[in-house]
């Protein structure tokens, strides 16, 4: 497997963690327009995914052909460790998809709703009784049960809609810009919710154009720009390839002060406020060095801050037409 797929520990995690979803050089095309150009993406167990890039750059297209609904022109993909080539039929009874647009009848209650999916997953119908009470519950929507559908808010209507993907108690579940439409309490319940089915062992593989949604969320974060992968790491290493990150020193006494900006030649001094501004990637090497020299020269700062740039800062960056190739890289 090339390195720039190879699985990475979850946060906080020493370990190794199967990957839940991996491809290798996928592509798909329509006619002449090129959708996906040979992406290698893996996604670890137990974590959250998220696929960022904008409109048309090919996020729902990749969900799409890893959740089974439309095929690869090339390249190869295998989710919960089962080849889609070979074996799409044993994929799909591990994953639960939610798309950018609801699944939810309307016509019919919450509950029917639930009924329904139990059905197609052909549970018993005291199973799929009790499963539905308990998703029902699990996701505050039991005193709405018996309501129709289409008296539910959006963000009701969401809540329901991946209770219904989880009828089937899938391993992975892929949601397709979940928020989308949502109201900003909304989007926070959304996000509880998603955290809670990582804590319960679900793999999350998002899609969404909401940058704070994964920056808050993502275990690790992979921007998509014209069909190909243009970086890949968790938000902080992705901030951490943006220039403009840099260390703000501050100090209350002018000749340490003073001292310093002798010692740090390369930084932009602030008189007026008593600060130094060292331009860095705000990495652990680098803060060291600074430290190291101050130390050195019997120098203490009164405060130390470190400024990076955003998700936002990232996604204009790797996203603009014409991205170089020089900036495709596995920032693992």
């Amino acid at each position: 497997m090339p390195s720039s797929v190879m699985p990475t520990p979850r946060k906080g995690d020493g370990r190794q963690s199967p990957a839940a979803v991996s491809a290798v050089r996928l592509r798909k095309a329509y006619g002449d327009k090129t959708v996906l150009d040979g992406i290698d993406l893996a996604v670890p167990a137990g974590t959250v995914f998220a696929l960022l890039g904008p409109n048309g750059a090919g996020k729902t297209t990749a969900v799409k052909i890893l959740s089974t609904l439309i095929t690869a022109d090339g390249g190869q993909a295998h989710v919960a460790g089962h080849d889609l080539a070979a074996n799409p039929q044993a994929a799909r009874a591990a994953i639960g998809v939610t798309g950018q647009f609801s699944a939810v009848d309307g016509l019919i209650t919450g509950e029917e709703n639930m009924f329904l999916m139990a059905d197609l997953h052909h549970l018993p119908k005291r199973e799929g009784r009790r499963v539905a009470a308990e998703l029902l519950e699990r996701f505050d929507l039991t005193e709405a049960a018996k309501k129709p559908a289409s008296t539910y808010s959006g963000g009701m209507k969401r809540r329901l809609d991946i209770a219904m993907t989880l009828v089937g108690s899938p391993q992975i579940i892929f949601l397709d810009e979940p928020t989308t439409g949502l109201d900003p309490r909304a989007r926070h319940n959304m996000w509880q919710i998603i955290r809670e089915l990582v804590s319960d062992g679900v793999t999350v593989f998002l899609t969404t154009q909401y940058l704070d949604e994964a920056d808050e969320l993502a275990d690790r974060i992979a921007v998509l720009n014209d069909g190909r992968i243009a970086a890949e790491g968790s938000a902080e290493e992705l901030k951490r390839l943006i220039p403009g990150g840099h260390v703000r020193l501050r100090f209350s006494d002018p000749t340490a002060y003073q001292s310093a900006a002798s010692t740090l030649r390369e930084a932009t001094r602030d008189d007026e406020a008593l600060a130094l501004q060292i331009p860095s990637d705000g990495s652990q090497r680098e803060l060291r060095s600074i430290l190291d020299r101050l130390d050195s020269a019997g120098i203490e700062a009164d405060e130390l801050t470190v400024h990076t740039p955003d998700l936002d800062d990232v996604f204009f960056a790797l996203t603009t037409a014409g991205t170089p190739d020089k900036t495709k890289e596995d920032v693992r």
